[in-house]
């Protein structure tokens, strides 16, 4: 048996296969050697938190609450709206992040620390009263939690994404890697699930701890069993965040007060303020405290950075968001459709740049293309060089072309950018893109934006371009009457 660690990956694992194929020559004595050499090796276990270290570490300050997050789309911002409601209680929070480790939300150390290290980091800091720790897919694989348990868990969604990638090529099977963060939640603690989605409806049979489910129906058959059984569910239910508790309903925040939802047209961040609100209340924050900090938690750069970022010049305005999948994607597309109408009844005309990483399978990154050309009047492609993974670009940007033949358009009439500031940029001012014309029409470009973010925001604000604060700004986006 060969082992290795998953830190450098790929290299680490061909060296492996390299050692592992010297084997089939190598005599009888010197594999002996060299098995006694690697049982006497003497090296540390990976860090992680125990229980008792953390209790041990917290003496005199009281216990740190622990809430992890986990799911395909969405747990980014769900993370950080727990976020801002623990502010919002005047407790101070640690957070975990694909972008980074923040302390009361300011960022502290930049990167991707959804696994243990990011963990520890907010785990040990003294200062943290609760733990909102985004926890991803590979940092489970790869390195582990980093921790013993947790006080409450939140799964938003599962759909497909980083599918074939260590072992995980099925929808069941990324719904089990995920739930993970539930089955070592506490027994006393809580386990808040998405009922909307069948994948992870049969976690909660496989969980030692209580479960509250949310859900954008009222009328989801298993809220209402749930609910009749004596369980807790939060549901949208005219217009409002409604905590359900066998036969008691309390209102807690009308979803139109919601910067982040823009009135309730972006329902991807309705069922995130669902998910959240459940999962603040999981830790035991007021309501007082999520009610207020939901309604203060805006889609700005600096508070949701990269997720349904708007920013408006004129007649044009520009969407900037990670929608990295299929589902992220049509989320995002049903919300700008929501605001202007669908193709063929809208007055403002709207381009969308795709982009998907190379490590995704074929079927995914064709789907991505195809949905762009279906719902968009315009499709540019920006080949995400940094996240290639060992595909070529001419593979990248060929299954993204399928797929947008697929969808009805020519791909040869799509202009392929290297870089995502340099798509944008492209779109803005190319003389016969739809962007780049200025005849008075309405004209919305979107972005899946990631790797050049900062430089993206940069570029709008050095060209006049206001992030947009206020959803009744966009009246001029909006379908006339019939």
């Amino acid at each position: 048996m060969v082992t290795y660690p998953w830190r450098d990956g790929g290299q680490a694992e061909l060296i492996a296969q390299a050692a592992l194929r010297l084997t089939d020559q190598a005599s009888p004595r010197l594999l002996e050697r060299a098995v006694n050499r690697i049982r006497d090796a003497d090296g540390p276990p990976p860090a992680w938190i125990t229980d008792d270290q953390l209790k041990a570490s917290r003496r005199g300050r009281g216990p740190v609450r622990l809430i992890s997050v986990s799911g395909t789309n969405g747990k980014s911002t769900t993370t950080r709206m727990i976020t801002h409601i623990v502010r919002e209680a005047r407790l101070h929070a640690g957070t975990t992040t694909t972008d980074g480790v923040l302390i009361d939300e300011r960022m502290v150390e930049p990167g991707d620390f959804t696994g243990p290290q990011g963990a520890r980091a907010v785990l040990t800091h003294p200062e943290v009263d609760v733990a909102v720790l985004e926890t991803a897919r590979g940092g489970i694989l790869l390195r582990g939690l980093g921790y013993e348990s947790n006080d409450a868990s939140v799964l938003t969604n599962i759909s497909a994404d980083h599918l074939d990638l260590q072992g995980v090529h099925t929808l069941p099977e990324l719904a089990e890697v995920k739930s993970v963060i539930c089955r070592v939640t506490r027994p006393q603690g809580t386990v808040v699930l998405n009922a909307d989605d069948p994948l992870l409806v049969p976690v909660a049979r496989r969980v030692r701890a209580v479960v509250t489910f949310f859900s954008l129906n009222p009328r989801n058959a298993r809220i209402r069993s749930h609910v009749v059984r004596g369980g807790t569910a939060f549901v949208l239910d005219d217009g409002w965040i409604v905590e359900l508790r066998g036969d008691r309903r309390r209102r807690v925040v009308a979803v139109a007060e919601l910067p982040a939802t823009l009135g309730g047209l972006a329902r991807h961040n309705v069922a995130n303020a669902l998910a959240a609100a459940a999962g603040a209340r999981a830790i035991r924050m007021p309501y007082r405290a999520i009610a207020n900090g939901l309604r203060g938690f805006r889609n700005t750069a600096d508070l949701m950075p990269g997720r349904l970022n708007l920013y408006r010049k004129d007649d044009r305005l520009v969407v900037v968001d990670y929608a990295h999948n299929e589902a992220g994607l049509a989320a995002l597309l049903d919300t700008i459709e929501g605001l202007v109408g669908r193709r063929g009844r809208r007055r403002a005309t709207v381009s969308v740049i795709i982009g998907a990483a190379g490590d995704r399978p074929d079927d995914a990154m064709r789907a991505v293309g195809r949905l762009a050309a279906r719902r968009a009047d315009e499709v540019a492609i920006k080949e995400d060089l940094p996240f290639l993974r060992g595909r070529t670009r001419a593979s990248a940007i060929g299954e993204l072309g399928d797929g947008i033949r697929a969808g009805g358009m020519n791909p040869a009439t799509v202009p392929v950018y290297e870089l995502e500031l340099d798509g944008l940029i492209g779109e803005l001012t190319v003389p016969g893109r739809l962007g780049a014309t200025q005849d008075g029409t309405p004209r919305v470009v979107m972005l899946m934006c990631h790797a050049e973010r900062d430089a993206v925001a940069g570029y709008l604000a050095a060209e006049g371009f206001d992030e947009v604060q206020d959803i009744g700004t966009l009246e001029a986006f909006r379908p006339r009457p019939r």
